[in-house]
């Protein structure tokens, strides 16, 4: 029996080259059996590898002195062993403003806008009439289709001396209608914020309800037989069915804390709020499309793009340990 087994694992290949081989015929017969899924699959990658992965090198333009006549390539490095432009984000004045405003902006949206749709879908989500919901439903939504350009046009006409908003704020006596609510340095913040809720509430409740449309009918049932009211089957049936979408959700809006988009910003600041309305994103605008300092807007933009990817990490991980899901 020893002299058998020891010639039986003679012949067996090595443990890496058997792992190898046992791959790539797994790899083959992949291909082979699912061939449709990866042709299908091939355009996707493709765009990725050329427009997402191969473009990744001019980060090097955030560690030169960049000058389009010379490239990337040979453009001379930064002072500080290529950190120049790093050293000179954080020295500068606009540094502590700029990642202020951004922080406070990012939060003010994140706890007044992320929870608004939950709160719209549980919410139709108990509502019987179909007409009804179907009519709130198109009506909360429309807005997302409302072009930025348009929509930010609308907000300078309603916080006008003159306009609507302007006007019930001076009935209440908060303002004195003198003046537009985007030259006074402490609205501009509410008036991004609350905008963005209204242009967003309704197209982000849609993930929630199609979520909510997964549950098991038979939960509600049994916590009916058990006594449950309305409130005892939201809290211990519907929110733990949502708990996973708002957490992948939340993961990844935490990850965009940084990334506010200067579309928005720019077209509703003026330099007289700068100090609380400048943020990152319009910064790297005004510095690389305007001061044609490329090498600098990069190298901000670059900065800010890490913090989001630590962000996603430390919020990922957080989740694993305090609630078990995460996701990955």
């Amino acid at each position: 029996m020893r002299k058998t087994d020891n010639a039986r694992h003679a012949k067996l290949p090595a443990p890496g080259k058997q792992s190898k081989q046992s791959f790539g015929i797994r790899l083959g017969k992949d291909l082979k059996r699912n061939y449709g899924a990866y042709l299908l699959f091939l355009p996707v990658a493709l765009y990725y590898i050329l427009f997402a992965y191969k473009p990744m090198y001019g980060i090097l333009v955030a560690f030169k002195d960049f000058t389009p006549a010379k490239g990337v390539w040979e453009s001379p490095w930064t002072s500080s062993y290529g950190f120049g432009h790093f050293i000179s984000f954080f020295k500068s004045f606009y540094f502590g403003r700029v990642l202020k405003n951004t922080l406070v902006i990012s939060f003010s949206t994140l706890l007044v806008t992320f929870p608004a749709p939950i709160m719209l879908a549980l919410l139709l989500n108990e509502v019987r009439s179909t007409k009804f919901k179907r009519t709130v439903q198109t009506l909360s939504y429309m807005p997302h289709f409302i072009s930025l350009v348009v929509i930010c046009s609308m907000l300078r006409l309603f916080v006008a001396d003159s306009g609507i908003v302007t006007g019930f704020l001076e009935k209440l006596g908060i303002v004195d209608g003198t003046y537009s609510l985007l030259s006074m340095e402490n609205f501009f913040v509410p008036i991004y914020v609350f905008s963005g809720l209204w242009q967003t509430v309704g197209w982000n409740a849609i993930i929630y309800m199609s979520a909510l449309s997964g549950i098991d009918q038979g939960l509600y049932e049994a916590a009916r037989i058990d006594g449950a009211g309305k409130l005892k089957q939201m809290w211990h049936v519907t929110l733990p069915g949502l708990m996973p979408t708002i957490i992948m959700l939340l993961i990844l809006r935490i990850g965009q804390i940084m990334s506010i988009g200067h579309e928005k910003i720019i077209l509703l600041y003026n330099e007289e709020i700068y100090s609380t309305a400048d943020v990152i994103s319009s910064f790297v605008y005004r510095k690389g499309l305007l001061e044609y300092n490329w090498g600098f807007s990069t190298a901000v933009g670059l900065f800010n793009s890490v913090i989001n990817f630590m962000l996603v990490l430390m919020a990922n991980q957080i989740s694993r340990k305090t609630i078990y899901m995460g996701l990955w």
